[in-house]
């Protein structure tokens, strides 16, 4: 049997209104506890007031939307099922000869629609905000505004200096915002993995496609060292590219995650982190559109005889189930425990074979 364009225009605004009302107060939660860690966190720091930490709290808000719209679409899914099985509209379109995957299909569009515009639009957006944020959390509450030490040993970088072979670049301290490296050594390598040369330098500046050495020594298998001027190291890798390999990856776009991983594992570094992520967004639209198939599970049978006790709190342990099994795959993925595909995919693909296999119980059980 064929819906109707009414009982599918009049499912579809249900679950919107729902949907709706569960993001604004999902996001008024979500600012207020933001807002109120701010405070925890600047209450030493005289020159921040409330206006900026409500303004850096704004700046989270596009990633928070995005983290928290599979749990969004769980509670909106569970509260417009509830309220038509409790008012027994439900009841009379599946006496109608309406099956519960005809009824639940305006709700599953719907939601995979929004899982390709989240990912596709705001995903980009939100990359960019939470950017904007980590830099002014670093200038003003980290008080990082200068140099910044990549961890104990300094920062390692590789590159590859065409059929020349390539080159191991160490600095201990960095200039993030000119990129000038400091306390500088350079081991190149022929196409064989020979050492050729090392180079000492006080600072290493990043130009358009080379490396500039003002001054330095040069040192190679023979004992002597010769100082050297002004010399220039050609590079691929750009400003973008080395700084952003050490952000998270919540910071880059959709669109720009498999140019820059490969870009960064050609330059020696390692994307898994990117690649985790970057699958885990193709795979968003298949979680969201799950979320759908779990409420109708839980809620369609509730009538005003039954209780809605045991059906919403089955809804609530899957939401708390699918963010922790979410957190322990994704941590095997980058342990490399797991393929990162598969780690990537497993949230989307046990809710949805979870709430498949309830559905068909519910319909055909």
């Amino acid at each position: 049997m064929k819906v109707s364009r009414t009982l599918s225009k009049y499912l579809a605004l249900q679950y919107l209104y729902w949907l709706v009302g569960v993001f604004i107060i999902f996001m008024a939660i979500a600012m207020l506890f933001d807002v109120v860690e701010m405070l925890r966190r600047t209450a030493d720091k005289d020159n921040i007031s409330l206006g900026f930490i409500i303004y850096m709290s704004a700046l989270k808000l596009p990633f928070l939307a995005q983290t928290t719209l599979p749990f969004m679409t769980l509670f909106a899914a569970m509260l417009t099922y509830w309220r038509l099985a409790r008012a027994n509209e439900a009841v009379v379109a599946r006496a109608a000869g309406i099956s519960a995957w005809q009824f639940i299909l305006p709700a599953f569009l719907i939601t995979i629609v929004l899982g390709i515009v989240a990912v596709t639009l705001i995903n980009p957006l939100s990359a960019a905000m939470l950017e904007k944020f980590q830099k002014v959390e670093a200038e003003h509450i980290k008080n990082r505004t200068s140099m910044i030490s990549i961890s104990q040993n300094g920062l390692w970088l590789r590159q590859n200096d065409g059929l020349r072979g390539h080159s191991v670049i160490h600095a201990l301290r960095v200039s993030p915002f000119e990129l000038v490296l400091h306390d500088v050594i350079i081991f190149r390598f022929d196409e064989n993995n020979h050492f050729i040369t090392r180079i000492d330098a006080p600072a290493v500046a990043l130009r358009d496609g080379y490396w500039l050495i003002p001054e330095g020594w040069r040192s190679t298998t023979k004992p002597e060292t010769n100082p050297i001027v002004n010399v220039r190291i050609p590079t691929d890798l750009t400003k973008n590219n080395i700084l952003e390999s050490f952000s998270s990856p919540e910071t880059m776009s959709f669109w720009r995650l498999p140019a820059f991983i490969k870009t960064i594992e050609t330059a020696g570094f390692s994307g898994h982190r990117h690649r985790l992520h970057y699958y885990a967004l193709i795979a968003y639209p298949v979680l969201l559109a799950s979320m759908i198939f779990i409420a109708a599970s839980f809620t369609l049978r509730i009538n005003r005889r039954t209780g809605t006790s045991a059906a919403l709190l089955g809804g609530i342990s899957c939401s708390f189930a699918l963010y922790f099994v979410t957190d322990i795959v994704h941590a095997l993925g980058l342990s490399a425990s797991v393929p990162i595909l598969l780690a990537a995919w497993t949230p989307a693909g046990i809710s949805t074979l979870i709430g498949l296999a309830m559905l068909f119980h519910l319909e055909d059980g």
